[in-house]
């Protein structure tokens, strides 16, 4: 007997998987910006855009019949541009603030964990290769990008934010980047020196890259006056976009693969 293998419609998660990942989660930051605040559309107009965008995007990854790498990157991209908005739009217009955001954001993403697991018995990636797993895994990266938006502003924004309502850490971007990049380099040692369920870590350490990316991306971007560089959010996103898609040539894409039942060999 032997385990038939299936591909999966998502990449093999690699080294060179987190690489753009992160990449695409600062270009979340700087093309979202670039959007709501360099072109002046506003949270709402920008994040009703970034959802359209990911829907259709969505639909067509649903549509193919296997994995189509800058198709998956694409809307990756979407969807952390969309959290970033969303993000914004729910801490800042609706006046929950940062805390009151990834609360509100933590619990829509335990949910869909939770009703994943409950429908299928597990949440692994590997698995996603129906309709309805892939449903449910897009819904979870949506609500995972956006909470990474708000912990990552919550971390490096200032006590005197207007969304700082309950408080924040005033860590700066930097130092919110650090934080986050250090908890990204415990997740990998886990990974490689105990048993811990390498699903659980996998979710772990993409919620991670997104506040991650998300302060890189303030950095780049906001005034020097709020601890950033000032940069063109245009010219810095167009330069993560090129970046990503050097990167997609460069680096194998393949895609991952899961056991179904065992069969006669």
């Amino acid at each position: 007997m032997n385990s038939q293998q299936v591909l999966s419609k998502v990449p093999a998660v690699t080294l060179g998987f987190w690489v753009v990942k992160i990449l695409a989660t600062t270009l979340g930051e700087t093309g979202g910006d670039t959007v709501t605040m360099t072109l002046n559309w506003g949270y709402l107009a920008g994040t009703a855009l970034f959802l359209s965008l990911l829907i259709v995007l969505v639909l067509l990854q649903v549509a193919a019949k296997r994995f189509r790498p800058f198709l998956y990157w694409a809307t990756i991209i979407a969807s952390t541009t969309a959290g970033t908005t969303l993000a914004d739009f729910a801490t800042r217009s609706l006046g929950i603030g940062y805390v009151g955001g990834s609360t509100l954001l933590l619990a829509l993403l335990i949910a869909s964990l939770a009703a994943w697991y409950a429908s299928e018995k597990s949440i692994s990636v590997e698995t996603v290769n129906t309709p309805k797993v892939e449903a449910f895994y897009w819904t979870t990266i949506t609500f995972s990008q956006t909470l990474g938006t708000a912990l990552g502003d919550w971390m490096a924004a200032s006590p005197d934010d207007p969304a700082a309502t309950t408080g924040s850490l005033d860590l700066g971007y930097v130092g919110g980047a650090l934080v986050f990049g250090v908890a990204l380099a415990i997740c990998a040692a886990l990974y490689f020196r105990t048993k811990i369920s390498r699903t659980v870590l996998f979710w772990i350490a993409f919620i991670l890259t997104r506040p991650l990316g998300a302060t890189v991306g303030d950095f780049l971007d906001k005034p020097l006056d709020h601890g950033g560089l000032a940069l063109s959010r245009p010219t810095a996103s167009a330069v993560l976009a090129a970046g990503i898609m050097i990167l997609i040539l460069l680096i194998p894409q393949r895609a991952g693969s899961h056991p179904t039942k065992a069969v006669a060999a």
